[in-house]
């Protein structure tokens, strides 16, 4: 499974900046890192304050760090966009628990010195790895994301509290090989459910946000066919189901009618964490909100910051 990851580099992309966020990340980095090693011009990381070996694993790659206190996910990329530097045309977005495998780095390579200047992105490919399991199943594969675009033209959407989804100014390609998604962090399932129980806390408040301001929202203006629109209708979809019911709806959906069972037992624990738990989670906390109706509009206004952390304790 790792083996992609200590394989000789072939080529040099000297057009394209590996840009990275990380927070404590010594895990994780090393492969991620290793990926691009002689391939990419240059890497930069961007990291919020991390108290383990990650600052030290960066500068043994010959990483260009730079700290910022850490927001939000979208709008750490967008300083890290705005205020890091970066030199070469293109720019490859990836977190630190992502990695290129080889025929994602040649495809790369061949994709950015034959794009005509219309092109101002790429989709890639995700492989989900869950404790040491390719999860294949269940509408989980292929999943595209925007990760790979020219220096000037990128953005990530501040609406987006938990993830986050860049956006370009221009036409986007598809590239049809991977980059694998295997956080070391959570190979301990207590920390996955950590982790999710805040991101749950995030996305209730980002769906009661955008529930407030559905009246006036604007029509969904992303380009006709992308993965991102698709997933931006998904979600009025999914906003217009009844609580309680969708998480039930969906893991059934991503289960038994998209095959989940295939992943086996490793499968059947992601599914049912992230397809169900996780959902039934974020229902449970929107909820509250709801019968609250705390006016949150800013995701850490005071009453927010309240709520995410009643005893004090960080929210990274």
């Amino acid at each position: 499974m790792f083996r992609d990851v200590v394989e000789a580099r072939s080529g040099r992309a000297d057009s394209l900046t590996l840009l990275v966020l990380t927070c404590n990340e010594e895990s994780n980095l090393a492969v991620c890192l290793d990926s691009v090693e002689g391939w990419a011009a240059a890497i930069v990381v961007v990291d919020s304050g991390s108290t383990d070996r990650t600052v030290e694993i960066a500068a043994a790659h010959g990483a260009i760090i730079v700290s910022h206190r850490f927001d939000t996910h979208a709008r750490q990329w967008n300083w890290a966009l705005a205020n890091a530097p970066l030199s070469t045309e293109w720019i490859l977005a990836l977190d630190a628990d992502q990695r290129v495998t080889p025929e994602l780095r040649e495809e790369i390579s061949r994709a950015i010195s034959e794009a005509s200047e219309g092109i101002s992105g790429f989709y890639v490919r995700r492989r989900q790895i869950f404790r040491g399991q390719w999860i294949k199943h269940g509408g989980y594969y292929p999943k595209y994301l925007l990760k790979l675009f020219r220096r000037g033209e990128a953005w990530a959407d501040e609406s987006d509290l938990v993830d986050h989804h860049f956006r370009v100014k221009g036409n986007v390609g598809r590239l049809s090989n991977d980059i694998v998604e295997d956080n070391r962090n959570e190979s301990d399932v207590t920390a996955w459910i950590e982790k999710h129980n805040r991101y749950a806390s995030l996305q209730a408040i980002e769906e009661f946000r955008t529930a407030l301001a559905r009246r006036s929202a604007a029509p969904c203006t992303l380009q006709r066919g992308s993965p991102d629109q698709r997933v931006a209708m998904l979600k009025r979809l999914w906003s217009r189901l009844p609580l309680y019911f969708r998480p039930f709806a969906y893991f059934f959906y991503r289960y038994f009618l998209r095959f989940g069972f295939l992943d086996g037992k490793e499968g059947l624990v992601f599914h049912f964490l992230q397809g169900l738990w996780y959902r039934l989670l974020v229902d449970i906390k929107l909820d509250e909100l709801r019968r609250a109706q705390i006016p949150i509009m800013d995701p850490f206004a005071e009453d927010t910051a309240q709520l995410l952390n009643p005893a004090g304790r960080s929210r990274r």
